[in-house]
């Protein structure tokens, strides 16, 4: 972890000043495109954690179910569970945050209960309620177990919140980078920032998994 730290750092800086003094003013946005490079990849980071909350719970239900694994394993693949659900929710947050911040800036409001803002708020309050349920939990064992079945459960609702029922509405929501149509919606230079932008944020949400695993 410390030997990656310089290098994630680094990755950053770099990262930064792509997207702040190479990034060239969008069409209809201006310089307020820039938002997107943290919210993008956040909202990605988000999605990804709340994947491997899920994965994590599966090995904490298996093991616990048929013996198979170590006390000490369950244990490990529980508190990783529950530190990606808790660095998803905070990705998904920042998200969020930035999702407005670029709302307010383009379509003069913080909120306007947006298909994709209603359905992340949906997101947001699921994950907190897993956080929630966890600190009023007291025997380690069974805050395993309840917590697991209920990752599992509340990532079958991820692909819908975020990728299914935004497309049924309309919404002020810019196209996906992906679009429709299956083609990629962006500028060359652009598209690599922002492959950078996730790489990025991949890292660093790696070395915050890997940190919580050893805590």
């Amino acid at each position: 972890m410390k030997r990656l730290t310089p290098i994630i750092t680094i990755f950053t800086l770099i990262v930064l000043l792509l997207v702040f003094f190479v990034i060239p003013p969008a069409e209809g946005l201006g310089n307020y495109v820039r938002i997107i490079f943290i919210h993008i990849p956040c909202a990605w980071i988000g999605v990804l954690a709340f994947l491997v909350a899920a994965v994590y719970a599966w090995r904490v239900l298996r093991g616990g179910r048929d013996g198979a694994a170590a006390p000490a394993a369950v244990a490990r693949a529980d508190r990783l569970s529950a530190r990606s659900a808790s660095l998803g929710l905070t990705f998904t947050a920042v998200a969020t945050v930035t999702g407005a911040i670029f709302s307010r800036l383009t379509w003069g409001a913080f909120w306007n209960w947006d298909p994709r803002q209603t359905t992340i708020l949906c997101l947001l309050l699921i994950y907190a309620a897993y956080l929630a349920l966890r600190s009023v939990t007291a025997d380690p064992e069974r805050r395993a177990r309840v917590s697991a079945v209920y990752a599992l459960f509340s990532f079958l609702a991820v692909p819908f919140l975020v990728f299914v029922i935004p497309r049924f509405y309309f919404s002020l929501h810019p196209e996906p980078v992906l679009n429709a149509a299956g083609h990629v919606d962006m500028e060359p230079v652009m598209l690599l920032v922002l492959l950078l932008a996730l790489a990025d944020v991949t890292l660093i949400y790696l070395a915050l998994l890997r940190k919580g695993a050893t805590s």
